[in-house]
């Protein structure tokens, strides 16, 4: 067994020497996070693909506005308003939009599902050889690792033209259902000692389709179901130029590199906990706020005890209200509104609607809750993750492929910002960062 006493004992020392003192990004006016003082954005860049708004400028001071999400100009609210009310799924039209920057006709979104449906399989041993052989404890791990694998599959993995890079992208697209499904029940199998389950994709069904029909022992789902999941996919598929695993994938991306090492950087990015672990934290809150409020009715009880949360004296001791909040949106998010709503029939459908309640009192009341405790006058509502995790729940797909879920839908919009990159980037990304340690000289070693 290995001896990992030599990191402890230097654990310290490497922390010490890596303490930067706050007081000096005041002074040298850093952008720690590429944000403003008021915590607006650094624009770094310039985007076709997705537009999030939700404030405006006066007199240079940030108001409240209400939350506006575009795909390529066309608001996500009309996008999803459409193909409901054709009773069609959704998710593939988001897509080619994001790819290739307009609306497809009927005769071109059935040749791309139909190019998407064909690609859904993974390369003859690939199951075997890179998932079953080396199942992790980990999703997100799986798929980085999964992507990654796939450059070995590739007869033409470096070429950085537009039509290759197009064709990897749709690829991926392609896969990263399967991808994740066989992954999930890889680390069921081998590291839970349940039933393994390969159930092959079905080029004739959508991607919310064959995933929950992949993810499942029996296959089953209801048309609801499937139709709530493909509402999540969309939702999720772009969020601007910004948000870190977007930003990752362009700063990869200008240093023309390939596909498959960009889109697996993106994936190591959206693991983390502060950027696609939100609606985990947020369904482990509200089942704790179940379980200690009596009566889920009482306005008083929940915002008691949200007041709780807020002086860290419950739940994670974090201090947080998870789901509520946004580094943009203020006055609301359009994809809460839009997915709540949804959420609301699929409640009733499984009987779930004291539930739905609980979520709806928890959004209306964290917000006032927050700013009486925090004694602010910021405006802050419920985002997508607050509602994304109760409807997960509710489809009965387990936490650990809640951010796996998240990354089956935004490969779509992390395709379009790669390949924006390498249309209109032309540079490699490359900040400034200021050394402050100053001149030291050189011991001998010796004399140390």
């Amino acid at each position: 067994m290995l001896d990992n006493s030599f990191f402890a004992r230097h654990a310290e020392a490497a922390a010490r020497h890596n303490t930067i003192d706050p007081g000096l990004h005041r002074r040298f006016n850093t952008k720690r996070g590429l944000r403003n003082d008021d915590g607006t954005g650094v624009l770094i860049g310039l985007t076709e693909i997705g537009e999030v708004h939700g404030y405006y400028i006066d007199d240079q001071e940030r108001m409240p506005d209400e939350g506006r999400l575009s795909y390529r100009g066309i608001s996500v609210t009309d996008l999803v308003q459409g193909f409901q009310s054709d009773h069609r799924f959704g998710f593939e039209e988001a897509a080619y939009l994001l790819l290739f920057g307009r609306l497809p006709t009927r005769g071109e979104l059935d040749e791309f599902c139909s190019v998407l449906g064909e690609r859904r399989g993974l390369p003859d041993g690939f199951t075997e050889d890179m998932i079953l052989s080396a199942p992790s404890s980990n999703i997100m791990n799986k798929l980085a690792r999964s992507v990654l694998a796939a450059y070995s599959y590739d007869d033409n993995p470096e070429d950085l033209a537009i039509d290759n890079v197009l064709r990897q992208s749709v690829e991926l697209i392609a896969r990263f259902p399967t991808m994740v499904a066989y992954g999930y029940h890889a680390k069921r199998r081998y590291h839970h000692g349940e039933s393994l389950y390969l159930h092959s994709p079905d080029p004739g069904r959508s991607t919310a389709e064959n995933f929950l029909s992949m993810i499942r022992p029996t296959q089953e789902y209801t048309p609801l179901e499937a139709e709530l999941l493909d509402l999540a996919l969309v939702l999720h598929a772009e969020h601007g130029g910004g948000n870190n695993s977007a930003f990752t994938i362009h700063v990869v991306s200008s240093a023309a590199t390939d596909t498959y090492s960009a889109v697996a950087a993106a994936v190591g990015s959206l693991k983390g906990a502060k950027h696609g672990g939100a609606a985990g934290h947020v369904r482990a809150m509200m089942r704790d706020i179940e379980t200690n409020v009596d009566d889920w009715s009482d306005d008083g009880q929940v915002a008691d005890y949200l007041r709780r949360i807020l002086r860290k004296d419950a739940f994670d001791r974090s201090g947080l209200i998870y789901g509520v909040g946004h580094a943009v949106y203020t006055l609301s998010d359009p994809r809460a509104v839009l997915l709540g709503s949804k959420a609301r029939e699929l409640a009733a459908e499984h009987g779930e609607t004291a539930r739905m309640e609980l979520y709806d009192r928890v959004a209306r009341l964290a917000p006032e809750v927050f700013r009486e405790e925090k004694r602010t006058e910021q405006i802050i509502a419920p985002n997508v993750d607050f509602y994304s995790g109760l409807v997960y729940s509710m489809l009965n797909i387990p936490e650990e492929l809640f951010t796996p879920i998240f990354a089956v839908a935004r490969i779509a919009g992390w395709s379009a910002h790669r390949i924006e990159e390498l249309v209109s980037g032309g540079r490699i990304i490359r900040p400034a960062y200021k050394n402050i340690l100053g001149r030291r000289t050189y011991t001998p070693i010796d004399r140390r």
